[in-house]
């Protein structure tokens, strides 16, 4: 307790402070007042012109407040809000009453006679009320959500906490429409001295129709699930899963939960040693694509990997041990598993002269079972039937050359990099090729012994790889750029299709420019081109203008490879992305997103769009200050999936900062 002055009466042991009253409760609150009386024992009293600060910077004020023995807190003629109130702060909104009691045990805010007054206004009578003191809170309504669309009319839903303790809750949220019949969600979280976890639903009973086959309309249950928790039961072991599964593959996307079009189920039990490193783990994977059947979907189980280090057993250098083996399952298509070992070996050198050597060399041995091959379509990925093997080795040197100087007041850096790369005879052909089929030549694997994703096909030759990285530094810039580009000195057939860019002995140059200034600008640029006309194979924009305040997002995408239509995951295409938030005021902002599909016959013979195909937009405008936010947003989606239709969609958003959660 601190004033200008306290006195004590000896007899009645009471205690009075008057002039710049500040009073600190054990809570955490701090109380403020003219004058305050106390009893001997400190711990209640009344208290004229009060006003309480609680942790969460929220405010009650009142003419006369008492601070019980309990720690409750008692106020006539109160006021409740966020913040500090007052167009000053921006704090736009309050709750007055008649009375306000902060129950301490219960973590509540109770209120009569209370009405909700926004900037100065009375608004809303509120009788009854009653609120969690901070986001910690306990059991009780939440802010509603209004959303209208053309599919499912206008929709409302009114979320209810319920606070079990400080680990375990659950919400519930039905979800009322007047073009749809009702939906469920809930939501559990759980947590442990070893972990957590949390299981979301959703649920309901409607109309919906088949997008694959003949696209017939059915009703029946149309539900979502999605689990998933991580444990850790020692400094080694961990266990992390997840479990999601949809009833059919439109529901999703009609009531705009996810607009993913895969689903992927996993589990991962992992043992982190040092220099050690075991997992067992496992997926399934759910299709939504109109296009794809659910059969030829992969089952992993089990998806085994062990991995040993051991330091400076040769030369200096460091060996790593891997062992590898994985089974594909398959309800309707072919079958593989897989069993691999091998040994690496790597050693990193500086020499006098500043060049940074890299030797590797890496031996390994595989087995392969596989069975109903002829079910793949794609003849290149199915291998031979029955049990293959293969035995090879790879090694290669790789050395950077890095000069430093200064330029135009900053520093820049050039980095010569040359490497050479051999790896003997490699029976790929007969071995099925699940995990190394969405190939993409870029700068971040140029330089790898193994360009190709994954461990069922490796780059067999002697090849040249050259390059060279240029970055530019001063005071709030920053430019960086690499160019690289592949020399291959057989001249036996490529596994790489025609278009990837390395289907021939010399290679496409690629690269990526990157340019950032403070935090107001970053720009990457990734690009291929063709070797031969310089033609732009691959030309990649992402760029972020701007602050957190006020920013924009740019994308493009362009992908002029050429390959065979069968190569389902090399497909080329063309997109662009926008987005951006423009504070046009202090608590004012609009706000947007679109994506356009630019792909057309020059992409994908076989497309009937015309080149300029809108998927989705959103515009939006926020007011949003210390104690509210309260917005408005449209979003368009132009494509039509079974009962996910293509139309618009209002959102409204209110939420009030420390009323509820």
């Amino acid at each position: 307790l601190r004033a200008d002055q306290v006195d004590w009466n000896r007899k009645t042991g009471a205690v009075r402070a008057l002039g710049n009253v500040v009073a600190t409760t054990p809570e955490g609150q701090t109380l403020y007042g003219d004058g305050i009386t106390l009893t001997d024992s400190l711990k209640d009293g009344v208290i004229a012109n009060m006003l309480v600060v609680l942790q969460n910077d929220s405010r009650i004020a009142a003419k006369e407040g008492r601070r019980l023995d309990n720690g409750d807190i008692q106020l006539d003629r109160a006021s409740y809000a966020p913040c500090a109130y007052g167009s000053e702060s921006g704090c736009s909104w309050r709750i007055t009453a008649v009375q306000v009691y902060y129950d301490r045990a219960g973590n509540r805010v109770r209120y009569k006679g209370a009405r909700m007054e926004m900037f100065g206004v009375p608004v809303l009578p509120l009788p009854g009320l009653s609120h969690p003191a901070n986001r910690e809170g306990t059991s009780g309504f939440l802010m509603p959500d209004l959303r209208l669309d053309r599919v499912n009319g206008l929709e409302v839903s009114l979320p209810y906490y319920l606070r079990f303790s400080d680990q375990r809750d659950l919400r519930i949220q039905p979800h009322v429409y007047t073009a749809a019949a009702p939906m469920l969600e809930t939501r559990l979280r759980n947590l442990t001295d070893q972990g957590g976890f949390q299981i979301s639903g959703f649920g309901t009973y409607g109309r919906r129709i088949s997008i694959v086959g003949s696209g017939t309309e059915s009703r029946g249950i149309r539900a979502y699930l999605d689990a998933h928790g991580r444990f850790q039961f020692n400094p080694r072991w961990s266990l992390s899963a997840s479990g999601r599964i949809v009833s059919d593959r439109t529901f999703m996307r009609r009531y705009d939960i996810s607009r993913e079009d895969r689903l992927r189920s996993t589990f991962a039990l992992q043992r982190n040693g040092g220099s050690s490193f075991l997992s067992i783990e496992g997926w399934a994977v759910q299709t939504l694509r109109a296009g794809d059947k659910q059969g030829p979907q992969p089952i992993a189980l089990p998806a085994i990997d062990f991995r040993q280090r051991i330091n400076d057993p040769v030369m200096g250098g460091r060996v790593e041990l891997q062992l590898n083996t994985l089974a594909l399952t398959r309800t309707t298509g072919q079958d593989t598993q897989r069993l691999f070992a091998a040994a690496r070996w790597d050693l990193r050198k500086l020499t006098g002269m500043g060049q940074e050597i890299q030797l590797t060399a890496l031996g390994r041995a595989d087995a392969y079972h596989s069975s109903d091959n002829l079910m793949t379509p794609v003849a290149s990925y199915r291998g031979r039937s029955g049990f293959q093997g293969r035995i090879f080795g790879a090694g290669a040197v790789d050395v950077r050359w890095p000069f430093a100087g200064q330029l135009w007041g900053g520093t820049q850096r050039l980095t010569p990099r040359v490497q050479l790369a051999a790896v003997t005879p490699v029976r790929n052909v007969a071995i099925p090729n699940e995990d190394a089929r969405a190939f993409e030549l870029d700068d971040g694997n140029m330089f790898e012994l193994n360009r190709f994703p994954g461990y069922d096909r490796f780059e067999d030759n002697v090849r040249l790889t050259y390059g060279a990285e240029w970055t530019f530094d001063r005071p709030n810039w920053s430019i960086g750029t690499v160019l690289a580009q592949s020399y291959r000195f057989d001249n036996k057939p490529s596994l790489f299709p025609q278009g990837t860019g390395l289907s021939e002995r010399l290679s496409d140059v690629v690269g990526r420019t990157t340019v950032a200034y403070k935090d107001y600008l970053r720009l990457t640029h990734r690009f291929r081109l063709d070797k031969d006309n310089a033609a732009v194979r691959r030309n990649e924009i992402d760029a972020m203008i701007g602050s957190r305040q006020t920013y924009l997002l740019l994308g493009y995408l362009r992908l002029n490879r050429d390959i065979s239509s069968l190569a389902e995951d090399l497909r080329d295409r063309e997109e662009v992305r926008v987005g951006g938030r423009w504070q046009f005021a202090r608590y004012w902002s609009v706000f947007g997103s679109a994506v356009v599909d630019l792909s057309g016959k020059q992409e994908d013979p076989l497309l009937v769009s015309d080149g300029f195909e809108p998927i989705r937009h959103r515009v939006g405008i926020l007011y949003e200050d210390p104690s509210i936010a309260l917005g408005l947003t449209w979003r368009r989606d132009y494509q039509d999936t079974g009962d996910a239709r293509r139309g618009n969609s209002f959102l409204l958003r209110l939420a009030f900062r420390n009323l509820g959660l």
